[in-house]
């Protein structure tokens, strides 16, 4: 597949980041931090994560040499900058549904770790809730790139999808 220079990278206005809570698995830090260096982010962060996550071992496109990444040790350590919204993503009755989703021009991501949930703390610290309509949780580094995907056709311009089956 050739891509055109038209559509990538996606032109978006605003920023994003993206990044987890409590991450335990090198594997998907490495995973999340590749999605988000080929959308586009302005940087990944983790808040908790343990040493083992930040071997980020996965990452073959070598994110950290191109979208830099932050570690907050806690929740109080987190600091984004003035005018971003901290959005979580979360199976929450009360969550927004990814699909009916307005993302906000500037805005960082955060997952849960991958045995859990967003803590309490950081869930009273998001501007919104998120969730993908799936029956049950996925894979962190796979929820990453589902919200970052959202999020690209959501504010980039590509051309309206055909009535048919197909493509323009």
């Amino acid at each position: 597949m050739t891509r055109t220079t038209s559509t990538w990278p996606p032109t978006t206005k605003g920023y994003f980041a993206i990044g987890a809570e409590r991450m335990s698995k090198s594997l998907n830090l490495g995973n999340l931090m590749r999605s988000a260096h080929g959308f586009g982010a302005s940087f990944t962060f983790t808040v908790g994560a343990t040493y083992r996550a930040l071997e980020a071992h996965a990452d073959t496109s070598k994110s950290q040499l191109h979208v830099p990444h932050y570690n907050w040790d806690t929740l109080d350590d987190l600091a984004l900058p003035n005018g971003c919204k901290l959005v979580g993503v979360e199976l929450l009755d009360t969550a927004i549904d990814l699909p009916s989703f307005r993302h906000p021009l500037r805005a960082a991501y955060v997952l849960g770790p991958e045995m859990g949930s967003l803590s309490e703390p950081l869930l009273a610290r998001c501007d919104y809730v998120v969730k993908i309509p799936t029956s049950f949780c996925v894979n962190v580094a796979m929820a990453g790139a589902i919200v970052m995907y959202d999020r690209v056709k959501s504010l980039a311009r590509f051309a309206d999808r055909p009535i048919g089956e197909g493509g323009p």
